[in-house]
């Protein structure tokens, strides 16, 4: 069965098809219809034509599609999961986190969506302006296009298409082309909303054809969530147009000296510089260690990683499944042999199966080194002894990311001082910088991006304010 595209709301279907396969054995996964340049054409014209309609939408319209998309996810998680599963590779255990996620990220959206108001400011603050009232609305930017990753083939998703339906704005949604069934599967949910034709689309087109989409005028917002080089380039060929951009890190965590319990710590580490094969822009990929707890950290570390289970993603069992692609994975296995070379020490993993690299623990890793300083992207975490806090945030600041970190820290004024001295988006005390609530403020800083995700954030973000001035009012 071919799976069918989206346009304005609507199933269709192409003249060519691709196969999508899963990245650990190769089995087809799924087919889907490829969008021609004329499908591409009424999806923009669409979404450009319904723009006014859709900004004037009632919120309880709008919050309404969002509920019934976030119930529905819901009740076919285990299906969405499944999905997931077999076209990324992602463990099943992640996929169904990520399902609940996706759910939670639309429900969020129509809380949202109720409350997102305007604001009223008295004038008579100077006696010119007696008698002034202003009223400050937010109205969407326009139509957006918003173009995810592989990683998250449905969170990432909802990030992009709930904000977007909160405050009516249409979206034309681009899935990356190696896990596009998961977005199309949500066109199902989508549709039955009843959100007027033209307010979302989604194209499975390749990358090769982003380009056009992003240079086209009738899509004046662009929301991307991928790599580093593709997002800056975005960004720079169209300066005019308002582009969010959610790109890489290499997430740092600082283990200080008061902290006691190193199994906890040894134990979150391993879980999130492993999860999802490491495919997480905030997967842990660096840790400083004070010299007090380094060693036995390390030895924790070590063991918590050799009991993870690698193999089939769709088994119960197994918490590390394979990257996206086997090219991915020799480019992994080959930083950690560069590190080694370098002079780093391999306690655990290293070796490669297919597109499975074994999770793999560091030490004494050079700071040029690829796996510190670019991101791995895959299941690699580098420990690396410090002398002092001070030191250790200047370790994680000395990078060109700056997404997220993590300070396991009892100290208040440690926690403080991280908050305010550490470059990133967002610190997170006493655990791992992979912890993502979905309402929260999320985005980084430096190449990391620039925006902020989070239905809240994102919605503002996607809409301007607007000044209305009411004269000759009795306030």
């Amino acid at each position: 069965m071919t799976t069918p595209f989206w346009i304005a709301g609507k199933q269709a279907s192409g003249d060519s098809t691709a196969v999508v396969r899963s990245p650990y054995d190769d089995t087809e996964a799924g087919r889907y219809a490829i969008p021609s340049t004329s499908d591409i054409e009424a999806a923009v014209a669409a979404a450009h034509a319904v723009r006014r309609e859709a900004a004037a939408l009632p919120a309880y319209v709008r919050a309404g599609a969002l509920d019934h998309v976030s119930r529905v996810l819901a009740e076919r998680a285990d299906e969405f999961a499944a999905l997931i599963t077999a076209e990324s590779g992602k463990p099943l255990t992640w996929a169904r986190a990520e399902a609940a996620r996706a759910s939670s990220t639309f429900r969020w959206a129509a809380e949202e969506a109720r409350r997102f108001t305007g604001e009223l400011q008295r004038l008579d603050t100077d006696p010119g302006s007696t008698g002034r009232l202003a009223l400050v609305r937010r109205v969407p930017r326009g139509p957006v296009l918003g173009i995810t990753p592989f990683n998250f083939p449905l969170n990432l998703v909802a990030h992009k298409v709930a904000p977007a339906l909160a405050v009516g704005a249409p979206i034309v949604l681009k899935p990356a082309p190696a896990t596009p069934l998961t977005a199309l599967a949500l066109g199902e949910v989508l549709a039955e909303t009843g959100l007027p034709e033209g307010m979302w689309s989604v194209l499975p087109v390749g990358n090769d054809q982003a380009a056009a989409l992003v240079s086209d005028p009738r899509l004046p917002v662009v929301s991307f969530t991928g790599s580093v080089p593709v997002g800056w380039e975005i960004r720079d060929s169209v300066p005019r147009k308002h582009v969010t951009l959610e790109l890489g890190g290499n997430a740092a965590v600082l283990v200080c000296p008061d902290w006691t319990d190193l199994d906890h710590a040894a134990e979150r580490i391993a879980t999130f510089a492993t999860y999802q094969a490491g495919q997480s822009c905030v997967s842990v990929q660096r840790v400083y260690a004070h010299a007090d707890v380094a060693a036995e950290l390390t030895e924790r570390l070590v063991g918590k990683v050799r009991a993870l289970g690698t193999g089939d993603p769709a088994s119960p069992g197994t918490d590390v499944g394979p990257l996206i692609n086997a090219a991915a994975a020799e480019r992994v296995q080959t930083w950690v042999a560069d590190a080694v070379a370098a002079g780093a020490r391999c306690h655990v993993g290293g070796q490669r199966d297919g597109a499975t690299v074994a999770p793999t623990v560091l030490t004494g890793v050079p700071e040029d080194a690829r796996v510190m300083a670019d991101e791995v992207f895959g299941p690699v975490v580098a420990v690396n002894s410090v002398d002092s806090v001070e030191e250790g945030f200047r370790r994680i600041n000395d990078s060109r990311f700056g997404l997220q970190a993590g300070v396991f820290t009892h100290d208040l004024s440690t926690a403080f001082a991280a908050s305010a001295e550490l470059e990133v988006g967002g610190v997170v005390i006493g655990d791992v910088p992979s912890f993502r609530a979905d309402q929260m403020p999320y985005g980084g800083v430096k190449d990391s991006g620039v925006g902020r995700e989070g239905p809240a954030a994102a919605m503002a973000d996607l809409t301007e304010e607007r000044v209305t001035v009411l004269t000759g009012v009795r306030l």
